[in-house]
């Protein structure tokens, strides 16, 4: 079923929108829940408050991109449980990890969260990334999105995790630099 079908069901109040929501991105949403808590059932139960988060907002909202709609809500659902968990040993560390590299070009988590909703710090990082290559576009957001792991990275993209290290330090100064030019307060 394509994407505003699916939203087209959510409009009419259709119980099937979450059944071909689940069917078309079940996968992908609990592979980003499970990335971030690292156990099954907190990440289909965050998962299904993602769903349930979409039933509430569509309607009145209609998202262009239905998969990174549901990217977003439950990554932030999940980032929200384990939180709320204080499990600082799950997902093998790399949120705060993953964070703290981006405070050298987003200097205080406040300030990520600050600019999340935003549209203009959104689409100045899409072209941001969309100026790299495409492999090393991937592994920033693999990275940082994603959560992965240096170690992980390294072996599917057959490099050194020192490479890898060094191409996100490299990038997220040069991110830094080009938001900066777009005027953002660092």
């Amino acid at each position: 079923m394509e994407d505003q079908e699916i939203i087209e069901l959510y409009w009419k109040r259709s119980e099937k929108a979450i059944s071909a929501t689940e069917e078309k991105y079940g996968g992908y949403c609990y592979a980003i829940a499970y990335r971030i808590l690292q156990n099954d059932e907190d990440a289909q139960e965050c998962v299904n408050d993602a769903y349930f988060s979409a039933w509430r907002a569509i309607p009145p909202g209609r998202p262009e991109k239905l998969q990174a709609f549901l990217g977003k809500l439950v990554r932030n659902t999940s980032l929200n449980r384990r939180k709320e968990s204080h499990a600082q040993k799950r997902g093998e560390g790399q949120i705060p990890l993953a964070l703290s590299e981006l405070e050298e070009c987003i200097p205080a988590v406040t300030r990520v969260e600050e600019y999340g909703e935003s549209a203009e710090l959104t689409n100045a990082i899409e072209r941001f990334l969309y100026a790299q290559t495409q492999p090393k576009r991937n592994i920033f957001i693999r990275r940082y999105w994603y959560l992965s792991p240096i170690r992980e990275l390294a072996k599917e993209y057959g490099m050194s995790q020192s490479k890898i290290k060094s191409l996100l330090f490299r990038m997220r100064k040069e991110l830094k630099t080009h938001l900066e030019k777009e005027d953002f307060l660092l």
